[in-house]
């Protein structure tokens, strides 16, 4: 790698671009207007503006973050966190551009972005877990045996979420079906994806 272009913003991407200047590499930031003279841009050897109004037509719009790579001639995508650095697809069209992506392999994400794939690889290893469900619930039955059957309280978890959004500690069995709808219509607003699974929740846990 000679030039990476940092598709992201803020105290991330001054850490990518820290990382680039120690592995004796360019850095290319980029900013949208809100993010001019930003400290990101003015830490990196390069920083692209890139066309738009809001972060779906900057910061999360993958082909224009691909252009202004190119055009910056950089050789490599570094992610960030947040945005598209869960995106397989961006990762894949990243590849299909000639670039390096830095990150975690496309199918890698795929596996491990769905929370229910996840615990199936986990399981695939031998990894100790909590008691869940092996796929999304069904319905009202499958959710009232799975707490009679290890006791509650229950975690309900959006099958797409993470950073703790789609989640909800149910203590009472009364409490749990209202509990699985609400945690569905948050995950359809916030993932596009209302599927969710239950574990046994963990009070008292130890790493």
């Amino acid at each position: 790698m000679r030039a990476v272009f940092i598709a992201n913003r803020g105290e991330i991407a001054v850490r990518v671009v820290r990382a680039c200047r120690d592995l004796g590499v360019a850095s290319i930031a980029c900013y949208a207007d809100p993010d001019a003279g930003a400290p990101h841009t003015v830490l990196a050897d390069d920083a692209v503006r890139l066309p738009g109004d809001t972060a779906a037509q900057t910061y999360l719009d993958g082909p224009a973050l691909i252009a202004a790579a190119r055009a910056a001639g950089a050789d490599a995508v570094h992610p960030g966190y947040g945005f598209l650095s869960e995106d397989a697809g961006f990762a894949e069209q990243v590849r299909a551009a000639g670039l390096t992506w830095v990150g975690p392999r496309p199918e890698a994400m795929r596996a491990l972005g769905d929370k229910v794939s996840a615990r199936a690889v986990a399981r695939s290893v031998g990894a100790p877990m909590a008691a869940g469900t092996d796929r999304p619930v069904s319905g009202p039955q499958e959710v009232l045996d799975f707490a009679d059957r290890h006791g509650l309280p229950v975690a309900i978890k959006a099958a797409g979420g993470g950073g703790g959004r789609g989640m909800r500690v149910v203590h009472a069995e009364a409490a749990l079906l209202n509990a699985i709808n609400i945690t569905q219509a948050e995950a359809r607003a916030a993932f596009g994806n209302d599927q969710v699974y239950m574990e046994k929740f963990l009070e008292k846990p130890r790493h």
